[in-house]
């Protein structure tokens, strides 16, 4: 069985993995919140700690949301989480909005890495899911870099 893939359905799905590679932002962020409220070594390691924490803790849930809402809802809540996370630091600075916004990210990513790549394998072709996940994981790295 063949399966067409159009432009418009690939490229959302392409621009989701843009998002996911703001994650790998965080070392940089980290150095610079650090810098921004004077904290010291301990409390901004914290913040690269805490987005992979909420991976830990939300990568099996987020199966099990996805079973009961379908992939495509869980990934649009996961962008919405990290463009909530975006948005908590333009609102104001602090250690706790930080933490929260981290939080947040760190949240959106892990609901976003465990939904992602099953929406995609709806959308393609199982003979070329394999080069189609590649791709995505390139442009996530476009995104980090």
């Amino acid at each position: 069985m063949t399966q067409k893939t159009s432009w418009a359905q690939l490229v959302p799905a392409m621009l989701c993995f843009f998002a996911m590679g703001f994650v790998d932002l965080v070392g940089t962020a980290s150095n610079y919140v650090q810098k921004d409220l004077a904290l010291s070594d301990a409390e901004a390691n914290i913040f690269p700690s805490l987005v992979f924490f909420w991976f830990l803790i939300f990568a099996v849930p987020t199966g099990l949301l996805m079973n009961r809402i379908g992939r495509k809802p869980t990934v649009m809540l996961s962008l919405a989480l990290t463009l909530a996370a975006l948005i908590v630091p333009v609102c104001g600075e602090g250690y706790w909005l930080m933490l929260a916004a981290f939080s947040l990210l760190g949240i959106g990513n892990a609901l976003m890495q465990t939904s992602l790549n099953p929406l995609v394998s709806c959308l393609i072709a199982p003979e070329r899911l394999a080069s189609a996940l590649t791709f995505g994981q390139f442009v996530k790295a476009i995104s980090s870099s």
